[in-house]
């Protein structure tokens, strides 16, 4: 069946890159010209000259009134297995949402069915799936007045986290405009019922920009968690054309900023979506900005059009363009830089921040992965 394949494939994949294996740079090419590109290798940068994505003829940039076709390297598994299942019943349970589903994240089956790694993982989305923006790159719904907060979610979240076994959890919110704080407070209960429960766990936020609203945005950045991120989403020329009109490049580099200056021990973390038509000398611009703010990490991902209704995608950009973004963000002095064509924002997060000196490395001793 399909998963006695994908298994084979993993043990086979495993066998190759391990460290002590004797296979030679040929078996390394046979192997990627049979099986493809794993995400891995996006991310590591360790790509063959030969590489089965060489090969595609497809178009890559979008000419006027075309739809580009999906090159091979975006093509992912079905979710399927066990955690997959046990988890998203387990968030039906308890009434909580995930950005994974809303966002239709590409990543789903590996995160939460524990991909190589067997550690299922969810990035837990707060106050409801309903947000008041809308963005042009954005699945969630959409409304004035979303639904009342959940009084009870703060409580319940934490308790998923417990029953999970999670060490490190990446919260985010749709943004809720309709509430005087945004939503703010209830961010930092969440967080404080985390750290009640387990006061190692490491808690990553995704905030909105709050209209701007540097008092929730210290409100957060005090509540006790690790990593402050809120995503500027693409370059500062195209803010407008992507995101919703409420948004704007200098009011996220505020949050970004403020978040530092309250609390200077904290991470700060942004993510850039690629394909959107903006030119190499933008996103070169856009990234000495953000470590000019002190912006300490950041990710880079294609974006991908989640409906007919939403942009469509100008450009697929190469394994290889990721690459040299990498290695770019690592040249400019961010902490770290991940950069590839399904990389999402929380995308493997404990991988990444383990590389990071100044978190205490026991922090990260069960967890393998983060959505």
């Amino acid at each position: 069946g399909s998963n006695s394949v994908m298994l084979q494939r993993r043990e086979k994949r495993f066998a190759v890159l391990a460290p002590s294996t004797s296979a030679t740079l040929q078996d390394r090419k046979k192997e990627i010209k049979e099986d493809g590109l794993d995400l891995q290798d996006f991310i590591s940068g360790e790509l063959s000259e030969k590489s089965k994505w060489e090969e595609y003829r497809g178009n890559l940039k979008r000419q006027k009134g075309e739809r580009l076709r999906l090159p091979p390297w975006l093509k992912t598994e079905i979710p399927i297995g066990k955690n997959y299942n046990q988890l998203k019943n387990t968030l039906r349970e308890l009434n909580l949402h995930t950005v994974c589903e809303e966002a239709r994240c590409p990543n789903i089956g590996e995160c939460w069915g524990g991909g190589e790694y067997a550690t299922a993982t969810a990035t837990i989305m707060l106050m409801g799936d309903t947000c008041t923006r809308g963005c042009r790159f954005c699945s969630v719904k959409t409304a004035r007045k979303p639904p009342p907060l959940d009084p009870d979610e703060p409580y319940n979240t934490a308790k998923a986290i417990a029953a999970w076994g999670l060490d490190y959890v990446v919260l985010t919110s749709v943004d809720r405009d309709d509430l005087a704080d945004g939503g703010a407070e209830h961010f930092a209960k969440t967080v404080s019922n985390l750290k009640e429960r387990n006061s190692t766990i490491l808690v990553e936020c995704l905030t909105p920009d709050f209209r701007g609203d540097l008092s929730a945005v210290e409100k957060i950045a005090l509540s006790g968690l690790d990593v402050y991120a809120h995503n500027v989403e693409t370059v500062r020329e195209l803010q407008r054309y992507v995101r919703d009109p409420r948004a704007n490049f200098d009011q996220s580099l505020s949050v970004l900023r403020h978040a530092k200056k309250v609390k200077p021990s904290v991470l700060t973390k942004t993510s850039i979506m690629l394909g959107l038509g903006e030119t190499d000398a933008q996103v070169h611009s856009t990234m000495k900005e953000l470590r000019d703010s002190g912006v300490d990490c950041l990710t880079l991902g294609q974006y991908m059009q989640p409906t007919k209704r939403h942009l469509k995608v100008e450009e697929y950009v190469t394994p290889e363009k990721f690459v040299y973004w990498e290695k770019m963000g690592q040249e400019m002095g961010f902490v770290y830089t991940a950069s590839g064509p399904l990389v999402r924002s929380s995308y493997k997060r404990r991988q990444k921040l383990s590389k990071v000196s100044f978190i205490p490395s026991n922090f990260f001793h069960s967890l393998n992965a983060s959505c």
